[in-house]
């Protein structure tokens, strides 16, 4: 299980895509996220979900996305068995459970080859409070933390006779309280020396301080931004008024 902490770890690679300024790479991953949204058919989803692998791929991240997407099938599943269970029909069903692969696809292109420190100066260019800011950039940073926190609890519990797979649901409920309260207390733990680290630090006497790196937009940052703005207003226009109905 350490594979899926470590989706939620950045790793810096040399690509022409990470090399695009955060803000172009997020309005990308907008305009996918956003024709996941209104696209009507199975074989329009599909099509999206290959644009996200080619993305993927010139980003070299395609394992990574892949992974996201595959652990993500389980639930495209659940999605596609709730569909049934109501009666919305076969069609519906799988253009559904498609769609939340394509959603998931589209957002892990953003989240997967952006770092912290990039999302933090994306929040700062929208004026977000300079508090919301650190603590949503906190979280992120700490996500994969406390996952290996909770793995590695798991081991020393299962090392220790404690069983995770036995029993009801109700019994495996219960088994979970001695991997909750190690992994709450060192959280609290943690959070006490990071608020000791940021009063070392003077957080907040400065009401607006400034930053060692900054974003800077490149002429292939607008021909990227400017030709994916074209393809994205085409095909919104093809959905909306060409496609048959």
């Amino acid at each position: 299980m350490f594979w899926l902490s470590g989706g939620f770890v950045f790793r810096r690679v040399v690509s022409p895509f990470h090399k695009l300024d955060p803000r172009v790479k997020l309005l990308l991953s907008l305009e996918l996220f956003f024709l996941a949204l209104v696209s009507s058919t199975v074989a329009e989803e599909g099509a999206l979900i290959a644009v996200v692998l080619v993305v993927a791929t010139v980003a070299r991240s395609l394992r990574r996305i892949g992974r996201t997407v595959l652990f993500s099938s389980l639930f495209a599943a659940f999605i596609f068995a709730i569909n049934l269970v109501f009666g919305l029909g076969l069609q519906s069903a799988i253009l559904y459970s498609v769609r939340f692969l394509a959603i998931i696809g589209s957002t892990s292109v953003f989240f997967v080859t952006a770092s912290p420190d990039e999302l933090e100066q994306i929040m700062k260019w929208m004026r977000l409070p300079r508090d919301v800011v650190f603590a949503f950039v906190t979280a992120v940073r700490f996500i994969p933390v406390v996952m290996l926190d909770a793995f590695q609890i798991m081991d020393a519990q299962k090392s220790r006779g404690l069983e995770f797979e036995k029993g009801n649901i109700f019994a495996r409920i219960r088994n979970m309280v001695p991997i909750l309260i190690p992994l709450v207390v060192n959280s609290v733990i943690r959070s006490g020396e990071l608020a000791e680290a940021m009063e070392s630090r003077a957080y907040g006497s400065t009401p607006r301080p400034t930053s060692l790196y900054g974003m800077r937009t490149r002429w292939y940052d607008v021909v990227v931004a400017a030709a994916s703005l074209v393809v994205f207003v085409t095909v919104t226009l093809y959905i909306y008024h060409l496609a048959p109905l």
